[in-house]
């Protein structure tokens, strides 16, 4: 299978394109007016436990509260019935000893409880950064446990309390009126392994096959690993010598131990660390030597992805490529059609059938229609599209990135055997998501019910807005993305014309974001491209419409570079 990963730099964006024979597979981006957060971690503060949800609200710095389920919550948080009792019994001898019958009220809290009024008083810099890092235990008030149902282990018993500090990383990014979801389960990437802090255990990825090469790979952490953390050997550690994992291996320390330096001097929630730009993540997750080639068309992109595979990756450097095009990147792959239908509502089939995409606040619904078809008979064609509908419907989910639950209404069909077929081709195509999805059999109304782990903004929530027109009722493209289209519309024209001077027509909605900023993006792209662009302004125009107007030939001159 042919794979490649196409960069995308823009002014003001960058996109992430991953090619699989031809076709788009998947697809990374962020909305450059909000910054990325999914696996930043940070110092955070229980603000609230609310056990009827099995959750806690932590404060992390960011405005809105951080929503931690229990079951997020690691084993070294979990409270030890055995040393509970030991803690009484040790607590109980030492009352017996006690000579005065008076004590203090410090001395009763020592022995029995420590209520939060206590606990907030006695912080300091220094056990606050030891429990952070779980060198002691939190002080529990264990006549107020807080305490996590579960299935498969019954009541598990948490050392949580509001008021105590305790380091998360995100794991889900805020969408709607919902914060982050963050986990105590601390997991720090590395380009061959990933460092788990609170944990002491070596895994090695699954995918690795090959029993001796498992082995190997055992022995070398065996050998090189510290004690004191876990660890996971990626998928693309198979083969890497020693040296590599080993410089891995520092670098991703390096940066736990300046998380532990920092929590050292802090006594409020804020971040402690940022995860890598989308660009060099991607570089860091997917370039492996399944990958044929890389392609950016930005100069310090270039350079810098070099210079990273220099230290780890050297193999794959002859992979990397400059796109030094005159049509923009995506064009130029022919891949920017598909992720234009990323955005559309319907899209067709080349069978005859049709997909129509409905959101909502609760589900997305996905309508199968047959359309045309050669078929004659109506079970034929019904299976057909839907076995058509399966593949593409897999695909979207991915590259929207739409998660929560999922209902997809296929075409009736009245064979069992269709109906178990399309349920196991649906599994076998989102086998693939690296989102954790669960597929149900179709109920007897031709229903299939899906639900796909949420961890990003789906593709519409990234890339429109509320619209200030109608209030919020709809929503209008965002215009990051209008000023994208505007670019590629420059860079066509600068490739087919040796004109200077234009005039840019927008909405003043538009031209705001245009012109904002030290240096505005109008600026930016005049002098990326050596064009002088005058702006003017109309309300006549729609909000994500522009057209460009030639002051050499006095006409409009949008539709020949659109």
């Amino acid at each position: 299978m042919s794979k490649e990963i196409i960069i995308y730099h823009r002014l003001n964006d960058v996109q992430v394109a991953i090619i699989e024979d031809g076709s788009l597979s998947e697809l990374y981006f962020d909305n450059p007016e909000k910054e990325r957060s999914l696996g930043n971690i940070f110092l955070g503060k229980i603000s609230k436990i609310v056990p009827g949800i099995n959750a806690a609200f932590v404060d992390i710095g960011l405005g809105q509260d951080a929503f931690l389920h229990f079951s997020d919550v690691d084993a070294t948080l979990e409270i030890n019935p055995d040393a509970i009792m030991q803690k009484e019994s040790q607590n109980l001898n030492e009352d017996k000893n006690k000579k005065s019958k008076k004590k203090s009220k410090e001395e009763k809290d020592k022995i029995s409880i420590v209520n939060k009024d206590v606990l907030k008083e006695t912080k300091d810099n220094s056990n606050i950064s030891d429990e952070v890092l779980r060198k002691v235990s939190p002080v529990t008030n264990y006549r107020n446990e807080t305490t996590f149902k579960t299935k498969s282990s019954g009541n598990v018993k948490l050392n949580l309390q509001e008021g105590q500090f305790i380091l998360v990383q995100i794991i889900r990014e805020a969408y709607s009126n919902k914060g982050v979801r963050v986990t105590t389960k601390i997991g720090i990437p590395g380009r061959y392994i990933v460092l788990f802090p609170f944990a002491n255990n070596i895994g090695i990825s699954k995918k690795i096959l090959n029993d001796k090469e498992r082995i190997r790979l055992r022995k070398i952490a065996k050998n090189n690993f510290p004690k004191e953390y876990g660890f996971i050997m990626r998928t693309v550690s198979e083969n890497k010598t020693e040296e590599d994992i080993r410089i891995d291996l520092e670098e991703i320390t390096q940066i736990w131990r300046d998380i532990e330096s920092k929590i050292k001097t802090l006594n409020e929630p804020q971040l402690l660390y940022q995860d890598l730009e989308i660009a060099k993540s991607v570089v860091r997750d997917h370039f492996t030597t399944q990958v044929n080639r890389l392609i950016t068309n930005s100069n310090k992109l270039y350079k810098e992805i070099r210079q990273y595979l220099q230290r780890n990756s050297s193999n794959l450097l002859d992979k990397v490529e400059l796109y030094q095009g005159v049509l923009p990147i995506f064009e130029f792959f022919n891949i920017q059609k598909d992720i234009e239908r990323i955005h559309q509502n319907i899209v067709y089939l080349k069978g005859g059938g049709y997909i129509i995409f409905d959101k909502t606040e609760a589900m997305t619904v996905i309508d199968v229609n047959s359309g045309r078809s050669k078929e004659r008979e109506q079970e034929n064609v019904s299976y057909n599209t839907n076995s058509e509908a399966a593949r593409e419907i897999s695909k979207q989910i991915r590259l929207r990135d739409i998660g929560g639950i999922i209902l997809v209404d296929f075409i009736d069909m009245s064979s069992d055997a269709h109906q178990r077929r399309l349920f196991y081709e649906m599994k076998r195509e989102t086998a693939i998501d690296k989102a954790k999805i669960v597929v149900y059999p179709l109920t007897q109304l031709g229903l299939m019910q899906i639900t796909r782990q949420r961890i990003n903004n789906n593709v519409e929530e990234r890339t429109h807005e509320k619209c200030p027109t109608c209030l919020g009722n709809g929503t209008i493209q965002s215009r990051f993305i209008t000023f994208n289209n505007i670019e590629n519309w420059v860079k066509k024209f600068k490739s087919n014309s040796n004109e200077f001077n234009l005039l840019l027509n927008v909405n003043p909605y538009l031209a705001d974001y245009i012109t904002s900023g030290d240096i505005s993006n109008l600026t930016k792209l005049m002098m990326k491209y050596s064009l002088h662009i005058s702006l003017r302004t109309s309300h006549k125009i729609g909000l994500d419409k522009f057209s460009f107007f030639s002051v050499r030939q006095q006409k409009d001159i949008t539709n020949e570079f659109l």
